[in-house]
């Protein structure tokens, strides 16, 4: 989906004018006006992610969870597109840092489960979509060895005894999904919402501090917010190994068009080979 393709669905969903400032454009184009945010997502194959989204953005607000709020209670579903409608946040006060993710991760842990369905946190769902994607611009060889390892670590995460009580976790929890305001901390894009092994969640900052250059001073900050650490958990290894395995694979499907996603891609996928956890990955 290109950006003028979602300006005219923007158009015809008649929330906010056609001339709404862009923020993002990914598998959802972002577009801002005035009190309003709108996400207008991809394709029709988006629209339950999308009902979800918003049924927890209801469900957190009801549960006194500071996160971003739905402006309406339903995604509009335009041209084939899911559009859905949120209150802007006020300006930013400073950067999220770990610590901050660690403060609502904490709330967030300690929620019951919803009066709605979760799906569990399926990490490696999508790698053979993008495998596929990347087609003949990777190595077959390497192609091979990631299906591999995803089948391997599907097998083990599925045997794992958590040391935390399941439940409702973010599915993506990075500070890049945290707001700061003036009103503190909040919680965002909650597309990736699942009811699953809370360790998830703990893991994806582990797995920054190791390959993706979070300081080893910040981890330790959201680990003293948290109360916990996840290294200390006998299935670590097997959380992160799957979460590298789908990392792999997601740059993979950027190869075809863009040679620093190919160089990128050997780099993570050389280090998997070589058993070096110490390799510096890049975001992407």
């Amino acid at each position: 989906m290109d950006e003028a393709t979602a300006r005219d669905v923007l158009s015809a969903a008649g929330v906010l004018p056609a001339t709404a400032e862009l923020l993002a454009l990914g598998e959802n184009a972002v577009f801002a006006a005035g009190d309003l945010v709108v996400k207008v997502g991809r394709d029709a194959e988006l629209l339950e992610r999308a009902r979800r989204e918003v049924d927890v953005a209801l469900w957190l607000a009801e549960e006194g969870v500071a996160a971003v709020r739905a402006a309406e209670p339903k995604p509009l579903s335009v041209e084939g597109h899911p559009v859905t409608v949120w209150h802007r946040l006020p300006d930013p006060v400073r950067p999220a840092e770990p610590r901050d993710l660690a403060e609502l991760l904490r709330v967030v842990h300690a929620l019951p489960s919803p009066p709605f369905a979760l799906p569990s946190r399926e990490l490696l769902g999508g790698v053979e979509r993008w495998l596929r994607l990347a087609g003949d611009a990777i190595d077959p060889a390497d192609a091979a060895y990631l299906r591999e390892r995803r089948d391997g670590f599907a097998a083990a995460a599925a045997a794992l005894t958590p040391r935390l009580a399941p439940g409702p976790i973010h599915g993506d929890a990075l500070p890049r999904n945290v707001y700061v305001g003036p009103e503190g901390p909040v919680l965002v894009d909650l597309e990736t919402f699942s009811a699953d092994l809370r360790e998830h969640d703990l893991v994806v900052m582990a797995l920054s501090r190791d390959r993706y250059g979070v300081p080893a001073a910040a981890y330790d900050g959201f680990v003293a917010v948290y109360g916990w650490d996840v290294r200390e958990w006998e299935g670590c290894s097997v959380l992160r190994g799957a979460r590298e395995t789908a990392s792999c694979a997601w740059v993979a499907q950027h190869a075809p068009s863009n040679p620093a996603a190919l160089v990128e891609f050997e780099r993570r996928v050389a280090s998997l080979r070589e058993g070096d956890e110490a390799v510096r990955w890049y975001s992407f």
